[in-house]
C-alpha cells in the first residue's frame, strides 16, 4: 500500500544568504504528489532532490527513475536502484487506491490533491532528523513518528481516520521505518560523495546593472542583476562608498536552468543622489575580491545606442550627397556622347566625355 516513500521527504539546507563558507547540502528528499481528478481518473508525479537541486524524476506510467545527473545513482547497484523502483511503483498505486476507496468516509472532495513526502538530514555524517509527512490539499494530514502515524491536530476527524487506517498495515510501517533510518542516510552519503565534483564547483558571478520602472518623480529605481553563480550563498549591497545603503531591497535568490542562481537587489533613491553609488558583490568564487559595479559608468541601453547609430546615419547621408553632387556637376566631358543643343547656336552639339565607374 502507502509505501511509495521510499527515501522521500524533505530537510532544509541552509540559506545561503550570507557570504560564509560552502556549506553542502545535507539532505535528500523525494516528494510524490497525487492528483485526484475524479473516481476514474488520478495521476502521481514524483521527483527526488539533495538540498535544493532535483537529482530524480519519475516516470509514473514505467515505474522508472529518470536519473538528472551523471551521479544520480550514489553508490547503489543497478539491482538495488531497480528494487526501489519497483517498490515505489506499486505502492504508489496502492496510495492512489486507497483514497480512492475513502473518498466518501473521508469526505473528500474532487479534485484534490494529496502529498507525501519524507526523508532524512545528516549532521556531521550522522542522522539528524527522518520523517514522513502526508498533506491533503496542501495542509498536513498526518505524520510519522517512530513506528506509527500522528493525526495533525488542525484537521480533526479526517486526520484521525486516515492515521487509524494506516496504523494497521504494521508490515509497511516496519518498510517505512527501514527506508527513512538506514536506506536513505546510505543513499544521501552516496549522493555527497559521487557528485562532490559537482557540488564542490565554483561559478564567478555575472552582474550588471539598470533602471527599473520610476518609484516617482525626482526619483530612480536602480537595479544590480546577479546570475549565474555558484554555490548559493552570496552577498550583494548598493553602497556610496564603504557605507551600505539601508533602502536595499534583496529579492529572493532563484534556480536557474543550468544549476546556478540569479538574484535582484534594488535601491529606490532621488535622481539627484546617485552619484558616488556601486553595487558591491561578494561571493566564495571571487578569491577575496569584491566584484564593484559604478552607477556613475552604467549607461542605458537605448542612449549607447543612440549615441554610435546617430554619427552613423549622419556620416552615411554625407556620403551620399558628395557622390550624387560630384556625379552631377563634376563629370568630365568627352566627345562622342551627344547631350542636348545649345539653342543660343543652332546646329551645334556638345559632347561629354564616357565616365567608367
Amino acid at each position: 500500500m502507502l509505501l511509495l516513500q521510499l527515501v522521500l521527504l524533505t530537510v532544509l539546507v541552509p540559506d545561503g544568504d550570507s557570504d560564509d563558507d560552502f556549506q553542502e547540502p545535507k539532505s535528500f528528499q523525494v516528494i510524490l504528489t497525487s492528483s485526484f481528478y475524479n473516481r476514474s481518473w488520478t495521476q502521481n508525479q514524483g521527483s527526488a532532490w539533495l538540498g535544493e537541486l532535483q537529482t530524480h524524476g519519475w516516470d509514473s506510467k514505467t515505474g522508472a527513475f529518470i536519473y538528472l545527473q551523471p551521479w544520480s545513482r550514489g553508490n547503489f547497484s543497478n539491482e538495488a536502484l531497480m528494487e526501489l523502483e519497483m517498490f515505489f511503483y506499486s505502492n504508489s498505486i496502492d496510495f492512489l487506491q486507497v483514497f480512492q476507496d475513502h473518498v466518501s468516509q473521508w469526505q473528500l472532495e474532487y479534485p484534490f490533491q494529496v502529498q507525501l513526502a519524507g526523508g532524512c538530514e545528516l549532521q556531521f555524517g550522522i542522522v539528524s532528523a527522518r520523517f514522513l509527512e502526508i498533506a491533503y490539499q496542501g495542509s498536513g494530514l498526518m505524520s510519522f513518528q517512530d513506528m506509527s502515524w500522528f493525526p495533525s491536530p488542525k484537521e480533526g476527524r479526517r486526520a484521525q481516520q486516515v492515521c487509524s487506517l494506516f496504523n494497521q498495515f504494521y508490515v509497511v510501517k516496519e518498510a517505512i521505518h527501514r527506508i527513512l533510518s538506514d536506506i536513505c542516510p546510505h543513499f544521501l552519503l552516496g549522493l555527497l560523495d559521487a557528485g562532490k565534483a559537482y557540488l564542490h564547483r565554483q561559478v564567478r558571478p555575472e552582474a550588471w546593472l539598470s533602471s527599473g520602472p520610476s518609484p516617482g518623480p525626482g526619483r530612480l529605481l536602480l537595479v544590480c542583476h546577479v546570475s549565474c553563480f555558484y554555490p548559493k550563498p552570496v552577498w550583494v549591497m548598493w553602497m556610496r562608498g564603504e557605507q551600505e545603503q539601508p533602502g536595499t531591497q534583496q529579492g529572493d535568490i532563484l534556480p536557474q536552468a543550468d544549476g546556478t542562481w540569479y538574484l535582484q537587489v534594488s535601491l529606490d533613491v532621488e535622481a539627484k543622489e546617485v552619484a558616488g553609488l556601486s553595487c558591491r558583490v561578494r561571493h566564495s568564487s571571487l578569491g577575496g575580491q569584491d566584484l564593484v559595479l559604478y552607477w556613475e559608468q552604467h549607461r542605458p541601453v537605448g542612449w549607447a545606442f543612440l549615441a554610435v547609430m546617430v554619427p552613423l546615419v549622419l556620416l552615411a547621408g554625407l556620403a551620399f550627397w558628395v557622390r550624387k553632387c560630384w556625379k552631377s556637376h563634376w563629370r568630365p566631358q568627352h566627345p562622342g556622347l551627344p547631350v542636348e543643343r545649345d539653342p543660343s547656336s543652332p546646329g551645334s552639339s556638345t559632347y561629354l566625355n564616357p565616365v567608367h565607374w
